[in-house]
């Protein structure tokens, strides 16, 4: 993710920390500082690092449970708005994502039921003085525990109860279908949250509302598109006429190539045939503004581009683009030969010609 960064691994997944949660702490700090003195902002930030520790243990929640089905997590970020366990895949199996979705509701529990055992109350009018440091913080964080179980099992999208209320509906009307109430739901919720966020003055909760629509959003948009490249080939969508570059070409060279032609990206191949990297517009344009047009396009280029065959399933070309991040997906043929690449704007330009076309029939 975008301006995140690394601080370690944790039980076989990299923990990462967006910037934006530091602005939070700041921001907390500074507001508890003005209002009751240095005491209240330490004890605040202390707070909230406890509140975002539970956030991590219910997102390892959700790692752990997905491991015990094959399935990896490269990374879990945190955001100031939570946190965001990225799932090598999602399980096919309703029983399965079930099993996945409540296990981090289950850690938050887990914890509450710890805390009062512990001798902390349970009260969730105790969230309304949530940023008073007078307010007992055990109980506090209890109360919030249990409040992240209560949000989360909203069985709208993106929430965990939105994946069990999808999971659900997949058994009897398919799973893009249910995902696509599931995402109504959660589009739904997301209006609900921005109308109390300006009502109630409350960035935070405009902020959650902005996500929620746009998370939402994207899991059906992703679940149809892989529904729908199921049943074709990299061969289907690959990009077949292109320009490329040589690595000794000068980054003049091209500049001249994208006013020529109107691709984004530009295999750079060897003498030999070889594909040695792809470079895009942008980062042709970073190079440009550091003020050298004479510089070779090998020192700009993207390197590690995945690759697929052309018999490969369109799906495969999904997930390497996913899990490489890379601008491309390098096509060959049987001999290793690069015979075209495939991007996600080719792909979701494909998935709207295929769409028109599936309705015309």
């Amino acid at each position: 993710m975008v301006w995140s960064f690394s601080i370690g691994r944790l039980l076989g997944s990299e923990l990462r920390i967006h910037a934006t949660f530091f602005l939070l702490l700041a921001w907390i700090a500074v507001a508890a500082w003005m209002q009751a003195g240095p005491l209240a902002a330490l004890i605040n930030v202390v707070f909230v690092l406890a509140l975002f520790a539970c956030v991590v243990a219910h997102e390892f929640g959700h790692a752990l449970m997905a491991r015990r089905f094959g399935i990896a997590t490269p990374d879990i970020t945190l955001l100031p708005i939570g946190g965001l366990a990225r799932l090598e895949r999602m399980p096919k199996r309703p029983a399965q994502e079930i099993a996945v979705a409540v296990a981090g509701p289950a850690v938050n529990v887990a914890i509450w039921a710890v805390l009062i055992a512990l001798g902390a109350e349970t009260d969730l009018d105790r969230l309304a003085t949530i940023e008073d440091p007078a307010a007992g913080f055990w109980g506090k964080l209890a109360a919030i525990n249990l409040f992240l179980v209560l949000f989360n099992m909203i069985p709208a999208f993106p929430m965990d109860g939105g994946r069990v209320f999808r999971a659900v509906l997949s058994m009897g009307m398919g799973r893009v279908a249910a995902t696509r109430l599931a995402a109504r739901g959660g589009q739904a919720l997301a209006f609900l949250f921005g109308f109390l966020g300006l009502t109630w003055a409350s960035p935070v909760l405009v902020l959650i509302a902005v996500f929620v629509f746009l998370a939402a959003g994207a899991e059906s948009a992703d679940v149809s598109l892989r529904d729908m490249s199921r049943h074709l080939r990299a061969r289907d969508a690959m990009i077949t006429q292109f320009e490329s570059l040589a690595p000794s070409d000068r980054l003049q060279v091209a500049s001249n190539a994208v006013i020529r032609t109107t691709q984004h990206e530009f295999p750079v191949i060897d003498g030999g045939g070889g594909l040695r990297g792809f470079l895009t517009r942008n980062a042709l344009f970073a190079a440009l503004a550091e003020g050298s047009d004479s510089r070779p396009v090998a020192e700009a280029m993207t390197e590690g581009i995945p690759t697929v065959p052309l018999s490969a399933p369109l799906d495969a070309a999904l997930d390497a683009l996913q899990d490489s991040g890379a601008p491309a997906v390098a096509v060959t043929e049987p001999s290793g030969r690069m015979v075209g690449y495939i991007t996600r704007e080719n792909i979701g330009e494909l998935m709207v010609i295929s769409g028109r076309d599936a309705r015309r029939v």
